[in-house]
């Protein structure tokens, strides 16, 4: 990872318990506006991305409680954490015992952020800030993708490359909140959870996660 954007994440954040998952640290922020400036000033760029890996999201948290609650699904298991993140599902699935555990974002602050969390998790997870979507999906065992479905464009890409990596065996389980781009009729339900998040990004502090394996 880039020693500045480690720099910028560590001076942005805070590492502290994730609501609901206690077990597991993140470098947190606060607010999200503040923030989203600072990366635009560090970058010299006026519209960045916003800085999706300092906040613990919703599809993110129900994975993550699913997985603790279900460590079977990837234990022994060789695990992809698609659009990592804060690494919040990798980190989980290796404290639920996945034999390999690789963390994928396009964001070099995620990649960053990644790192930093594993290893505030003591946790071995390998990361790529490589754009997994231009290929097939990688050979796992289990792809995570949580909170993927929020925008028209991503999701048109997400989704067929997910159901591609689930006809070749992959076991693939998406994490939402039930967003509008989310294609309820090509998934099963598998669980559901209720998950404190911030209203920096949601519109209520309390929300339904759900859990869904492709059909």
């Amino acid at each position: 990872m880039s020693g500045r954007e480690r720099a910028f994440v560590t001076r942005h954040t805070r590492l502290r318990p994730v609501p609901g998952l206690e077990e597991v640290r993140l470098h947190l922020a606060d607010e999200v506006l503040p923030l989203w400036r600072a990366v635009g000033e560090a970058d010299g760029v006026g519209d960045p991305p916003l800085p999706y890996w300092a906040f613990a999201w919703v599809g993110g948290l129900a994975i993550g409680r699913y997985l603790r609650d279900h460590p079977e699904v990837v234990a022994g298991r060789r695990v992809l954490d698609f659009a990592s993140g804060s690494g919040l599902c990798a980190i989980r699935a290796t404290l639920s015992g996945a034999a390999g555990v690789h963390a994928a974002d396009i964001d070099p602050y995620a990649v960053a952020a990644i790192g930093l969390n594993a290893r505030a998790n003591r946790c071995s997870v390998s990361v790529t800030g490589h754009d997994l979507l231009a290929e097939p999906a990688p050979d796992v065992d289990v792809l995570l993708a949580g909170d993927c479905w929020y925008e028209a464009g991503l999701a048109a890409r997400v989704q067929p490359w997910l159901e591609e990596a689930a006809s070749r065996g992959i076991r693939v389980l998406a994490g939402d909140a039930g967003r509008r781009y989310l294609p309820l009729e090509r998934l099963h339900e598998v669980a559901s959870y209720t998950v404190r998040t911030t209203t920096e990004l949601e519109d209520l502090a309390l929300k339904r996660g759900h859990v869904f394996e492709l059909r």
